[in-house]
């Protein structure tokens, strides 16, 4: 006989991975898709109108059926059913390859290190990206008041910076709150640019044959040289590809992958064949095709929805650098920043200050600086198309190194991935002076900045190799005298497990005792993004109540050493948090002519070491149980 129980509950489990399905894929679509659906809003602007293209019949079925084609081929075949593949235990984002290639290259340091900084260098262009996007995107949307009436012209920065400024004063109280409206919202963004797409599409039909990729190669056969410089426009309709990867961990593949296809992709497609139409109707409609697509009643509420996508896709991209800013600092490329919680019940949504301020300040300077979506429109592309080769370049050692592909379907699916990204790229590359530059400029300060706080970090711990005692070998001779021992547990760090840290050197030396429990901490990062659990500790007894303790964490994971150290009772090693003291070294860099970098670079380098957050608020330890133990350490 049939059990009726096991029935329902197969249908309930049926029912509730649906609905998780559905729900993540809302999710995906306010969070994910928020900039590559909006780039609507000035992409074929940008084409037509800033580079001054002609409109006639062959141009728009050209344009048309090349923004189709670029989003079939970099969005749903390499980002969508490609990248989304090379995941870092689940995880996604230029970090989590970088992470996932590099071990597998273990046995090669040289190439190892060359992808190294690709990666990097692939991070810090990330940064450049994020302080173009908000300013275009919402510069974009405002700028269709321009449309309803010329009076509004001089309103649209001081308006655009007023928004802009709300957002980022918002950062500190989260997105918890205002998350859920993500999806809904975007939801509602992409009905109605579908909706407006399709009312143009009936009045002009013939536009669907921009779909046959015969117009798009009779486009570039006929103006090669027109088609190089367009194509740095073009490749606007895929800005925020990237995010598809990088919010993979947050929603994963299969709903990221199910919101392409079935939400964003059709509606996206079909905006743009109604802007091709408008043009074919209207030629004059070049200056803002995709605000003069919209019905006079319908103008100033399509703004407000407009501003409001741009606003949310604003948001994930600065939530976004939270995240990666983050994991950065954890993989030792970037110093400690502070770093604040903004759900108790939600690890990921932290909000950075500093990362907040600056970007704020760029964005502003952005604006400024160029004024109109169109102008910014010349900046934008370059960060995102050389972001597509790095990730080209990663995704081959994925396929060979990883997945262990055939060598020959390894390079020929990278050939035709960069034959494909280097089309854009050359062509962005004609940008730079246009305003190419500003964001290519973050990059390489940001460049700069994280390899000499990677390579000033190496110095320390060599210089500190080189002078240090072994610890086992310590503890054997105070022990041979002992001091007095005072009550409570000593919680010493260091990041080098076998050697003596200086707090306890220092401790000794002034205090001259020696407490009932001593703990030597050392804190590992690993290319991973989570750590399990149960390995998060590894204790090695040393005699005399003295335990070395690691403490492992991945790139995601949150660091709360307290709560790491919970479990030693399990290694009968018991912590009375009321007893229970955090010795720290502090030590001051001092620039010194010894060998090692540029005298430059070890001054910036002793500037990012004094203005780091302190370690203690770093690893969320109880301030009133943290002592810190000055030092110099010369490099």
């Amino acid at each position: 006989m049939f059990d009726g129980g096991i029935i329902l509950r197969i249908m309930d489990q049926n029912t509730q991975h649906k609905s998780s399905v559905s729900a993540l894929m809302l999710g995906a679509i306010g969070i994910v898709y928020g900039d590559i659906g909006t780039s609507v809003l000035y992409s074929v602007q940008t084409v037509f109108h800033l580079n001054k293209l002609p409109v006639n019949e062959a141009n728009v079925f050209g344009i048309v059926s090349l923004f189709f084609w670029t989003l079939t081929l970099i969005v749903s075949f390499k980002y969508v059913l490609m990248i989304l593949r090379a995941d870092n235990h689940g995880e996604g984002g230029l970090v989590a390859m970088l992470a996932l290639v590099s071990r597998s290259l273990t046995d090669q340091p040289k190439l190892r290190y060359v992808l190294l900084l690709l990666g990097i260098a692939g991070a810090c262009l990330f940064y450049g990206d994020g302080v173009i996007t908000p300013a275009i995107s919402v510069l974009a949307a405002v700028e269709g008041l321009e449309v309803a009436s010329r009076a509004f012209k001089e309103y649209v920065i001081p308006l655009t910076l007023i928004i802009l400024l709300a957002l980022f004063v918002f950062q500190k109280k989260g997105t918890a709150g205002i998350g859920k409206f993500f999806g809904p919202i975007m939801l509602l963004w992409f009905l109605a640019i579908g909706a407006l797409g399709v009312a143009q599409i009936v009045q002009r039909p013939d536009i669907l044959q921009a779909l046959n990729p015969l117009y798009a190669m009779r486009f570039v056969a006929a103006q090669p040289l027109t088609t190089f410089f367009i194509l740095g426009a073009v490749v606007l309709c895929v800005t925020g590809g990237e995010a598809l990867y990088a919010d993979m961990g947050h929603f994963g593949r299969r709903p990221i992958q199910l919101a392409w296809f079935f939400v964003v992709m059709p509606p996206l497609v079909l905006n743009y064949l109604g802007q091709g139409a408008l043009l074919l109707r209207e030629p004059g409609a070049t200056a803002n095709p995709f605000f003069m697509m919209v019905p006079k009643w319908a103008l100033y509420p399509m703004v407000g929805l407009a501003t409001a996508a741009t606003v949310i896709a604003s948001q994930a991209l600065i939530s976004g650098a939270f995240s990666a800013t983050k994991q950065i600092i954890q993989l030792g490329y970037l110093p400690r920043l502070q770093i604040l919680h903004t759900n108790e019940y939600e690890s990921g949504q932290i909000y950075m200050p500093f990362v907040n301020w600056a970007l704020f300040v760029a964005i502003v300077a952005v604006v400024i600086m160029f004024r109109t979506s169109e102008n910014l429109a010349g900046a934008y592309g370059i960060a995102v198309t050389t972001n597509m080769v790095i990730t080209s370049i990663m995704a081959y050692f994925v396929m060979r190194h990883v997945w262990k592909w055939h060598v020959v379907v390894a390079l020929a699916l990278t050939a035709f991935f960069l034959a494909v990204d280097g089309a854009f790229w050359f062509s962005n590359m004609a940008k730079i002076l246009e305003g190419g530059w500003f964001p290519l400029f973050i990059a390489a300060v940001l460049f700069v900045l994280m390899l000499t706080w990677y390579r000033g970090r190496q110095l320390i711990a060599e210089k500190r190799a080189g002078n240090s005692l072994n610890l086992k070998e310590f503890l054997q001779s105070v022990f041979a005298a002992p001091p007095q021992r005072v009550a409570g547990t000593a919680v010493f760090m260091h990041p080098q497990d076998v050697s003596v840290p200086n707090a306890l050197l220092h401790n000794l030396k002034h205090n001259k005792v020696l407490h009932a429990q001593n703990l030597f901490v050392a804190l590992h990062y690993h290319e991973v993004p989570w750590v399990d659990v149960q390995e998060r500790l590894k204790v090695h007894p040393l005699g005399n109540a003295c335990w070395q303790v690691e403490v492992h964490y991945g790139f995601m994971d949150e660091v709360d050493l307290p709560k790491a150290l919970a479990p030693l009772h399990e290694h009968g090693i018991e912590l009375d948090p009321m007893r229970t003291s955090y010795f720290l070294s502090r030590d001051t860099v001092v620039s010194t002519d010894q060998p090692g970098m540029a005298r430059w670079r070890e001054r910036l380098f002793a500037q990012m070491h004094y203005n780091a957050t302190s370690m203690a608020a770093y690893m969320s330890l109880p301030t009133n149980a943290v002592v810190e133990m000055g030092g110099k350490v010369e490099i």
